[in-house]
């Protein structure tokens, strides 16, 4: 399989986002948002999935931190959709349940080429830090559209809100790794009777 490695950058009036992603990295970050907690996550991603990150994002957080969360994740779809190629040989599929302390999330997702977020998560706190957890939505709703992926994320269980998103972000860094690996069983065919994802 050849390198698995793209850049992609957005620049709106609204933000100026640059992302390169590698799929079989060492789960290193490298990451300028202006969002500490949205940095934070993204570190869970990298390091959980063993997918490096290499992100530099100038946005306009006098207003909020919306667009910014909203690009990057777009952005961040964008690469992996370039960096997956035609997706000959990978498991296509991932899922994985992450507990830290009192929360408990599940995350699945299916590189399918068909863009579905089906997301049950009852935030016990509006924001955590300065970050509005509706974002979090926005994020992935951002990736989804453009990594063209079904993703199901599911918060089972706990109260600190902090915990709650972690564990999201843990398990998404996990699912991306298990359903982007090579498959050695597959011998570079397409995952899917189709022919085509």
């Amino acid at each position: 399989m050849s390198e698995r490695i793209a850049t992609v950058t957005r620049d709106t009036q609204e933000t100026q986002i640059t992302v390169t992603v590698n799929l079989d990295g060492e789960g290193r970050l490298a990451c300028e948002t202006g969002v500490p907690f949205l940095d934070h996550m993204l570190d869970q991603v990298a390091r959980h999935g063993l997918i490096d990150l290499d992100i530099k994002a100038v946005g306009d957080l006098h207003i909020d931190d919306h667009h910014t969360v909203e690009d990057l994740g777009i952005t961040l779809g964008q690469a992996f959709a370039q960096a997956i190629g035609d997706k000959r040989g990978i498991r296509r599929y991932g899922h994985a349940y992450v507990p830290l302390d009192e929360a408990l999330s599940r995350v699945v997702i299916d590189f399918s080429g068909r863009p579905g977020l089906f997301m049950d998560v009852e935030f016990t706190r509006a924001a955590i830090g300065r970050l509005d957890t509706q974002l979090f939505w926005e994020f992935f709703q951002g990736f989804v559209n453009h990594a063209r992926v079904t993703l199901h994320i599911d918060n089972l269980k706990g109260f600190n809100a902090h915990h709650q998103a972690e564990t999201i972000f843990k398990a998404f860094g996990r699912a991306l790794r298990m359903a982007v690996e090579p498959d050695p069983r597959m011998a570079g065919q397409m995952p899917s009777t189709k022919g085509c994802l």
